[in-house]
């Protein structure tokens, strides 16, 4: 399948969340830190969307990406929100903590995904965007809109990447959500290559996307890519969990637990996570997002960690994982 082709040497990647200001105020110089080290690092996949800091993400990938040789990275970006231009006093109250000056609205259909990609390219000054994800079209953020929403990607959004795709405009696409039933739900409905499952699989949650999503896109010859495999920092000890404060109930001494047998194995949890995720056939990579440079260092090293086999051993052995997840093969 083309999408293997795509992003067969990328199983890690750079997320732009953090960058577009969703858990602190990061400036333009430090962004460009935490891209020149991932670029330094051999990082070559880089993901974002327009809805990060409202346009600032997408902005500053771009910044750092145009003069480099369009050749030598992949790059995908996000639709189904338009932006607009607005004074600071009419930007809505959102995750980003200093977005740029702009309102949004959600629209899935043909004419407002070309518009979207048109001016994503504007944004970033790069000659094309390689994958295309149709971003949040899931309850978790349309509420009791989704069925009308779906309707409208179903007649635009899903048919114009397609279209596009088989045109050579974009090389990939696919869902980008935070749930399951809209991969399943685009699957039944369109031809997508590869999707964006964020907070759906990790170490610490992954049980319903072992029964439901992995053998529906393995079935489908489908791709996933990871945007939230350390469940957006809590992994890595920050006090939330899948982009809010709450933390579900137990899943603290979770964690704790899984860092204590890991460090007995001279590793830490998030070594664990990463190979966690990269072990299961449907996951090409795993885009981690990171706040400072070292976060990048860190996650280029869990990726060159060899995790012992008795480790994964004990984590079935105490019930910490799921018996049918696959572990890493030494």
């Amino acid at each position: 399948m083309k999408t293997e082709v795509l992003i067969e040497k990328h199983r890690l990647g750079l997320g732009g969340v953090a960058i577009g200001t969703a858990f602190e105020n990061i400036s333009d110089e430090e962004a460009n830190s935490i891209l020149q080290e991932a670029w330094d690092l051999g990082i070559r996949y880089y993901d974002t969307s327009p809805w990060y800091g409202l346009t600032k993400s997408e902005r500053r990938f771009g910044n750092f990406l145009q003069n480099k040789d369009r050749n030598d990275f992949v790059f995908s970006t996000k639709v189904g929100r338009l932006f607009t231009e607005v004074p600071e006093s009419e930007v809505p109250p959102t995750m980003w903590k200093k977005p740029l000056n702009y309102d949004f609205k959600h629209d899935y259909t043909a004419d407002a995904i070309k518009r979207s990609i048109d001016e994503s390219l504007q944004r970033t000054g790069l000659s094309h965007i390689d994958i295309v994800y149709v971003h949040d079209l899931s309850e978790d953020q349309v509420g009791d809109r989704y069925p009308y929403f779906l309707e409208q990607a179903k007649k635009g959004a899903f048919k114009v990447l397609s279209e596009l795709r088989d045109q050579g405009v974009i090389k990939a696409w696919g869902m980008g959500v935070n749930k399951i039933e809209p991969i399943l739900d685009c699957l039944e409905a369109a031809d997508p290559d590869i999707c964006l499952s964020a907070t759906q699989y990790s170490i610490l949650e992954h049980e319903d996307a072992l029964d439901r999503l992995l053998p529906a896109v393995k079935k489908a010859g489908v791709k996933l890519v990871s945007g939230a495999g350390y469940n957006s920092g809590f992994i890595a000890g920050r006090d939330r969990y899948n982009y809010k404060d709450v933390i579900p109930k137990g899943m603290t001494e979770k964690r704790d637990r899984i860092d204590e047998i890991a460090n007995k194995y001279d590793i830490n949890i998030i070594d664990a996570a990463l190979h966690f995720v990269l072990a299961a056939d449907e996951f090409a990579a795993i885009i981690p997002g990171a706040s400072k440079p070292q976060q990048v260092q860190d996650n280029v090293n869990a990726l060159q960690k060899v995790i012992p086999t008795d480790f994964w051993n004990e984590l079935k052995a105490e019930g910490l994982i799921y018996e049918k997840a696959q572990v890493p093969k030494v």
